[in-house]
């Protein structure tokens, strides 16, 4: 017991020197209850450092703090009955300190006292608010900048989009008026050749009237291919099978300067894609291609299988995986490195004035973007140019025939057969039933969905469904498709678009049984469709 002084002593100093505020405090019984309010018993000289508040020594909480007393009360209270240290952080409300407290019970519960710990640390809690006042406003100021930039590009697009739509306008109303007149202009001499009784030139003109009107049947696809919004009839190919005919096509179109090669790929995997579209693209590229030698030269049309890492697929703007390419070089003129970046925009074209739309490569960009996939171009002047289609993998079989050849078909129906046909133009309408009429089959006519969903809805005999996509009168074409297979589940479908609705035709992914036609159409392809139609399995 004889050290117990010294030891004394130096807790004292320890005491006093610490730099952390350290008091011993007291319960007692009070106005509010048992142990209601407590007195500080002891307490450094770093408490009032720390606290804010002098001589606390013999001071009750409730005299010292009012306002916030019992909050502390409470939080010491649970130290001494329970007889479990806590931590926590709490600001003193009256003297503005936000204190880090470490508090225990000294002694048994019969004591009544608890130990207090504690430090100062509000410059800790100044700096942690600024800067969470400087992230929250460097946030805001960040979001402002994306905002202003999203404007700014949106206003950047919004300007490029306008810039094309003037191109556009500029090249449709040139393009369409030259047809118009051709059209409008052959009918008419039609009619005064009529109302003369001379019937010998009625041909000439019927002629010049029906040339006009493929032509511009055939810039509407293309601009709609260019749009991506071209109704396309994907199946799974391999695109060798095409290349035969593809090939004596090509030749009788560039002409005898000009050989045509191809090179098929042995192994090619099959591609999901429209034949005819594909075809189509493709004749684009070789007639650019008989454009660029016009002292002839060499068109070559090859296939290949390519897989793309990473790395390649990132150089060359598509999904990493593996593709068919089709590609067309020439050993032309080439195109200047300076143009090369433009060569797929709406009219954009290096040919003289009148001989050349600057519509064939756009068409082709749009088709092969629509068909999933991707075209690059590679050239160089004086060396010549490949432009090289990319379409994905078709993971599964291809269709063992592709193409059913007109001559094939029959020409006339079968006893009975009977054809719905549902447009909201008569002279759609009167087109479809008369062609149809004249190869034997019985048509019925409807002007909306749901006047052509009751005849269906009967137990008339339909043996075929040829509708217009978009119709008035609340059901679209596809519904009443949608309708049409679920009471009659095996029943062929033609549908008969004046647009692309791809949306509605679920992006040009139609079930077996149902096919696709463009208008304007031949009549001869009308009976060619219904034909494969009624005759398949």
């Amino acid at each position: 017991m004889a050290s117990l002084p010294g030891d004394a002593a130096r807790y004292r100093t320890l005491f006093e020197t610490m730099d952390e505020g350290f008091c011993i405090i007291e319960f007692l019984d009070g106005p509010h209850g048992p142990l209601s309010d407590y007195i500080h018993v002891e307490a450094n000289a770093a408490y009032e450092r720390h606290a804010g508040i002098p001589n606390v020594v013999g001071q009750k909480v409730r005299e010292m703090v009012p306002d916030e007393a019992e909050g502390w009360v409470e939080l010491y209270g649970g130290v001494l009955r329970t007889g479990k240290p806590i931590r926590f952080q709490r600001e003193l409300e009256a003297t503005g300190h936000h204190l880090d407290i470490s508090s225990f019970r000294v002694g048994p519960f019969e004591n009544r006292q608890v130990a207090v710990l504690f430090k100062d640390i509000t410059d800790q809690i100044r700096v942690q608010k600024a800067l969470h006042d400087l992230n929250e406003t460097l946030e805001a100021r960040i979001a402002e900048a994306l905002a202003e930039r999203e404007e700014a590009e949106t206003a950047l697009r919004q300007a490029q989009k306008m810039e094309a739509v003037g191109q556009l306008t500029g090249g449709l109303a040139h393009d369409f008026n030259n047809l118009l007149a051709g059209i409008s202009g052959a009918l008419e001499m039609i009619g005064v050749r009529l109302a003369q009784g001379r019937m010998a030139d009625v041909d000439r003109y019927l002629a010049a009237g029906q040339g006009a009107a493929r032509r511009a049947s055939a810039l509407t696809h293309r601009l709609l291919a260019f749009s991506r919004r071209q109704t396309l009839s994907p199946r799974p190919i391999v695109v060798n099978r095409l290349l035969g005919d593809f090939s004596e096509l090509v030749r009788r179109t560039v002409g005898p300067q000009i050989s045509v090669e191809t090179i098929a790929a042995s192994g090619l995997w099959p591609a999901l894609v429209d034949a005819n579209q594909l075809e189509n693209a493709l004749l684009n590229l070789c007639i650019n291609a008989r454009d660029a030698m016009p002292h002839g030269g060499r068109i070559t049309i090859e296939t290949a299988n390519r897989w793309l890492d990473d790395r390649i697929a990132r150089e060359h703007g598509l999904t990493p995986g593996q593709y068919v390419t089709i590609c067309t070089s020439d050993t032309g003129t080439g195109i200047e490195k300076s143009i090369i970046d433009r060569v797929f925009d709406p009219f954009f074209t290096t040919k003289p004035i009148g001989q050349g739309t600057g519509l064939g490569l756009s068409m082709v960009y749009g088709f092969a973007r629509q068909s999933n996939g991707h075209v690059r171009i590679y050239s160089e002047a004086g060396q010549g140019t490949m432009v090289c289609i990319y379409l994905p993998r078709y993971r599964g079989e291809a269709e063992a025939e592709d193409i059913v050849p007109a001559g094939d078909l029959p020409v006339g129906a079968d006893a009975g057969e009977t054809v719905l046909v549902i447009d909201d133009e008569p002279s759609v309408r009167m087109l479809v039933c008369d062609s149809l009429s004249d190869l034997g089959y019985q048509c019925v006519e409807a002007g909306d969905g749901p006047t052509g969903l009751r005849i269906l809805e009967s137990r008339a005999r339909i043996d075929l469904l040829v509708t217009d996509v978009g119709l008035p009168g609340g059901l679209n074409g596809r519904q009443v498709a949608d309708a049409a297979r679920a009471l009659r589940p095996d029943l062929r479908i033609l549908f008969v678009t004046g647009y692309a609705e791809n949306a509605v035709l679920n992006h040009g992914h139609i079930e077996h049984g149902m096919e696709v036609l463009t208008k304007p159409f031949a009549v001869d392809e009308l009976r060619r469709r219904v034909a494969i139609l009624l005759q398949s399995e």
